[in-house]
């Protein structure tokens, strides 16, 4: 059952907003014109009890390790801003970003193309949308008459919130400068796929498996970073950090932001407790933190969720005191509508996924049976036809920021580095939507656990690559 807020803007309303008459919102910048920086941030943490994400079973949420935020950054040029929030969440429905990009469009004027709303991929946050939250919140309700987990409508919330948010960034705008750079991390993400000695691909084979052959995919060892600083102010004041590894380091019941929450808190003792340390995750839809080549090493809870963060951390505090102001900025965006290629699920497959739901919490149930019912009946929803948005944002003539929905696969963040015309290109996944993961033609072919979970047809994945490229190379010439 859906709640009345998920239909109350449908997409026609996004395309309508997004692209009426123009790709490039908001007037021209002027080049070198001075910025003007805003920072916020908003707890969006639900009740203890509520459904948490992040795997095929029912969580409930039973504390709070650390609260879950909405950071938002807002950047002016002369009459043109753009808005960036980054949530401590696995991900959200088109229809929740909608409402909310509509509503703090309305409120700040920032057109609704330079507002981008994007999601950590915490597991350790709550459940709120989808075919899995609607199969356990049906059966309580059918159980005891209402559902005793949802105690509030949490995307009501959280679209106010992610309103709030924006207006309250926009509202404490100051000269700023801005510095941007990538640094190098070896060591903390692994490609999670990988040839076996049968001549199959498998997901996460578990360590010292002597069956593995090699990695099947590369990954992206970039941690990109943003830092804003008041005009005469020694430490920054708000950042963005990106970097390319699955956030489920740390399991369990409690809410966490999981390692970005380590890197805040380390950023925050090196430049002040009221640091605004926003993370962006990078395309790593095969990547996690597991190194199958070592042996298991038991740690206590949040040990190696702390050192991930803080090595992270590490790398901008290192990076920050060499970093150079952008001298020249010229803030500009661009944003496309992708109409993407959906799978289709017939009749017999979405009855098939209905009676496996009804023994979902069998341990008996495959778990990829599992995952492809519940694949089945998202797509039940969906059309053949999928619109996915691409958003580019220019700061200077070095920096650009290429935003994409969905868990993108790491050769595709790549591919889009690699052609990019700027010396600096951060790619950011989990924007504004998230239906599922995005595979690469090539592992499209190899199979395993996200091709099964994938929603769109194979080739989707290169579209918005090719989408983006083209949207940076009008930037770069603009």
């Amino acid at each position: 059952m859906r709640t009345a807020l998920t239909g109350a803007i449908p997409v026609l309303l996004l395309i309508v907003c997004l692209f009426a008459g123009c790709q490039q919102a908001g007037p021209r910048a002027s080049s070198g014109a001075a910025l003007r920086v805003g920072s916020a941030e908003v707890d969006i943490t639900p009740p203890v009890g509520y459904r948490m994400a992040g795997y095929f079973v029912e969580r409930l949420s039973t504390g709070i390790h650390d609260p879950l935020h909405a950071k938002a950054i807002v950047i002016q040029q002369g009459p043109r801003q753009v808005a960036l929030v980054a949530c401590d969440l696995i991900g959200f429905s088109l229809n929740v970003t909608t409402n909310a990009r509509v509503r703090a469009s309305k409120l700040t004027g920032i057109p609704v193309s330079n507002i981008v709303i994007c999601a950590t991929h915490s597991h350790t946050g709550p459940l709120f949308d989808g075919p899995l939250r609607e199969y356990f919140h049906d059966a309580a309700r059918q159980r005891h008459g209402d559902d005793p987990q949802e105690k509030v409508d949490y995307p009501a919330f959280l679209v106010d919130r992610l309103a709030q948010v924006i207006v309250e960034a926009q509202a404490h705008l100051r000269p700023a400068r801005l510095q941007a750079g990538v640094a190098k991390q070896e060591g903390l993400s692994f490609n999670r796929r990988y040839w076996m000695k049968n001549g199959q691909v498998q997901f996460n084979p578990g360590p010292l498996n002597p069956d593995i052959v090699r990695p099947a995919g590369p990954i992206d060892p970039d941690v990109g970073m943003l830092l804003a600083r008041g005009k005469d102010e020694q430490q920054p004041f708000a950042g963005l950090t990106v970097f390319a590894v699955h956030s489920d380091t740390v399991g369990g019941t409690e809410y966490s932001a999981d390692y970005a929450y380590f890197l805040q808190q380390a950023l925050r003792r090196e430049f002040g407790k009221d640091f605004i340390s926003a993370f962006g995750l990078g395309t790593c839809g095969d990547l996690n933190h597991i190194n199958v080549n070592e042996k298991p090493v038991t740690r206590p809870k949040f040990a190696e969720t702390e050192r991930i963060g803080g090595a992270l951390a590490q790398g901008v505090i290192d990076r920050s005191k060499s970093l150079p102001f952008m001298s020249n900025p010229s803030l500009a965006a661009r944003n496309a509508s992708v109409q993407v290629p959906f799978q289709q699920a017939t009749p017999e497959q979405v009855a098939a996924a209905r009676k496996t739901m009804e023994s979902f919490n069998d341990t008996n149930v495959d778990f990829l049976v599992k995952v492809a019912a519940v694949r089945t009946l998202d797509l039940a929803e969906r059309g053949p036809i999928y619109p996915m948005e691409v958003q580019v944002f220019r700061l200077d003539a070095d920096t650009a920021i290429v935003c994409l929905p969905c868990e993108i696969f790491v050769d595709l963040g790549l591919v889009i580095k690699r052609a990019s015309p700027f010396k600096r290109t951060l790619v950011i996944e989990i924007c504004n939507d998230r239906p599922s993961y995005v595979p690469t033609l090539k592992a499209f072919a190899e199979g395993s656990y996200e091709v099964t979970n994938a929603r769109v047809k194979p080739g989707a994945g290169e579209i918005l690559v090719d989408t983006a490229v083209k949207l940076l190379g009008e930037l770069k010439s603009e």
